[in-house]
């Protein structure tokens, strides 16, 4: 739902789906630095931060950690390759046993050995209710994870869960390390080992996060042996320090990308992406809480100005998580732009205009706060369009930037302009953003949704792997979201990124709305070449 919400992968569904790479004019005469002074090294802008660098508490859940590796990977379509284990898992027939052989010779960064043990810690960790990992629910397919020997791991489920495999790219932690501590305070959730082609040099919150290539790396030592993520949430400062030098590369938003159209020293990367931009309609909020209020607001919103005028194109119209060009999209749940629509539902549900225009009804005025994230200029954007075509409807909204210290207090009764997402299976983008279970718990369910058909559908579409089942059971979300939508969807918007062009090997994926460490064109910066290297 935001910086941390939940995202995964499935392979089998993102078929036509993968990221496109568009590079603007090369540069030849390039510099053969990086924005440090070494050729070998890289110095790239993310907007977000990570809460904590371990495995056990959410970090790496979904691969590209590049501390740690899962016992499998994505590759740049997507599709699931062995990484700690040695071959894709056997699966037994009825789906409830899954068996992976590990890699041998595999070792942690400070020298011990990789095991089928640490394996069983990790997932047993996570799945332990003491332990604050906000995604515990993704795993609640697994009823057991044991060892045997050294290198086979055997996971057992209670129901069949089809994107089982692609849950196995969480990052393995090193038993020897995170079980002598506090699996939520301790050490290890700021300073990590792990397999990973990099290792973490320093981490000065609020500032950088570092790396070092890691020479023993069991796929081969990177050629960038210095890899820096500077954490710089203002859209225009990343723009800026990007334009001066201080960085290698940086996500920009469409406008700020657009500057260095013309820049023949760096290339620009487009990720198509499951992203969304929402906002959150709490159901404990007087005004957001009419399902009326919700169903006009639907309709009142005009999507495609948003993408043309806010995305510059960049993106596509959002009528829920699933995205129009997914497979699993719903036909028919798309949602027409329909002002004089939503101003008759609004007169039937006994919302009246006011003296200011701003309707009324029992007294209470059809008035709510929209909150977005200060110095994300694509959710300011996004929420002072929404209040402009919810004002033409009557609504008042009164948008305020905030950091998500402030935001999250007031999320049971405030709107959010939100932003989640998770490629591929459409467990993972809708589970936690709609089980009603699940709100109040974090960034989970952030409006408190509470809909016993779309609950019912979601445990239907989890428990099963039959696809027409399944399909079923999605469709009848998407389709409730429509009756009764939670959240005024917005876009999908696609992440544009801007690099200096100084190394080969660069491309993206299909990302999650997680944008930071685990995306990017840095996704395998581990592969990159240097192009002077070939000279």
């Amino acid at each position: 739902m935001t910086a941390r919400s939940i995202r995964g992968v499935a392979a089998a569904t993102l078929a036509g789906a993968m990221a496109l790479t568009a590079a603007a004019c090369s540069n030849p005469g390039g510099s053969a630095v990086g924005s440090d002074g070494r050729k070998d090294s890289a110095v790239v802008g993310i907007a977000y931060e990570p809460d904590s660098l371990s495995p056990l508490l959410g970090y790496g859940k979904d691969g590209n950690s590049k501390i740690f590796d899962g016992l499998l990977a994505f590759d740049g379509a997507m599709k699931l390759q062995p990484a700690l284990a040695t071959a894709l898992p056997q699966v037994s027939a009825d789906g409830m046993t899954y068996i992976y052989k590990l890699r041998k010779g595999v070792k942690f960064s400070d020298g011990a050995p990789f095991s089928a043990k640490d394996v069983v810690f990790t997932y047993r960790t996570v799945l332990d209710p003491r332990t604050n990992n906000p995604s515990r629910t993704e795993l609640d397919a697994l009823k057991d994870v044991k060892a045997v020997g050294e290198d086979t791991v055997v996971f057992t489920l209670k129901y069949p869960y089809a994107p089982f495999a692609e849950r196995t790219v969480l990052a393995i932690a090193p038993e020897h390390i995170a079980a002598e501590q506090d699996v939520n305070t301790g050490s290890f959730t700021t300073r990590p080992i792990g397999t990973g082609p990099y290792i973490l040099t320093d981490w000065s919150k609020g500032e950088k996060l570092s790396f070092k290539a890691n020479p023993t790396y069991w796929g081969g030592a990177p050629q960038v042996k210095k890899f820096t993520m500077a954490i710089i949430k203002d859209d225009d400062v990343r723009a800026t320090r990007l334009r001066s030098g201080d960085l290698d590369g940086a996500i920009l938003p469409p406008n700020l990308a657009a500057g260095f159209k013309n820049d023949p020293a760096k290339k620009t990367y487009a990720a198509t992406t499951y992203d969304y931009r929402t906002v959150t309609l709490p159901t404990h909020n007087p005004v957001t809480g009419d399902t009326a209020v919700r169903r006009a607001l639907d309709i009142a919103v005009d999507r495609q100005a948003m993408v043309d005028q806010i995305l510059e194109g960049a993106g596509r119209p959002a009528y829920g998580p699933v995205p129009t060009d997914s497979p699993w999209f719903a036909k028919g749940t798309e949602r027409r732009h329909d002002l004089a629509g939503a101003k008759k539902i609004l007169d039937e549900a006994g919302w009246k205009p006011g003296p200011d225009g701003i309707r009324v009804k029992n007294g209470v005025r059809a008035e709510f706060p929209l909150w977005y994230l200060s110095g994300d200029k694509l959710r300011q954007d996004h929420a002072l369009a929404y209040a402009s075509d919810a004002k033409k409807a009557g609504i008042a909204v009164k948008t305020q930037g905030g950091t998500w210290e402030v935001i999250e207090p007031r999320m049971k009764t405030d709107a959010v302009l939100a932003g989640g997402g998770s490629p591929g299976d459409p467990d993972f983008d809708q589970y936690l953003l709609l089980k009603s279970s699940l709100g109040g718990d974090g960034f989970n369910n952030m409006a408190w949704y509470d809909n016993k058909t779309v609950d019912r559908a979601l445990e239907d579409g989890r428990r099963t792997n039959d696809t027409v089942e399944r399909r079923a059971a999605y469709d009848t979300v998407q389709r409730e979201l429509v009756k009764n939508p939670g959240y005024t969807f917005l876009t999908h918007i696609d992440h544009l990124y801007v690099v200096n062009d100084r190394w080969d090997g660069l491309s993206t994926q299909t990302e999650p709305h997680d944008h930071g460490l685990a995306a990017g064109p840095w996704w395998n910066v581990e592969r990159w070449i240097p192009k002077d290297a070939k000279k």
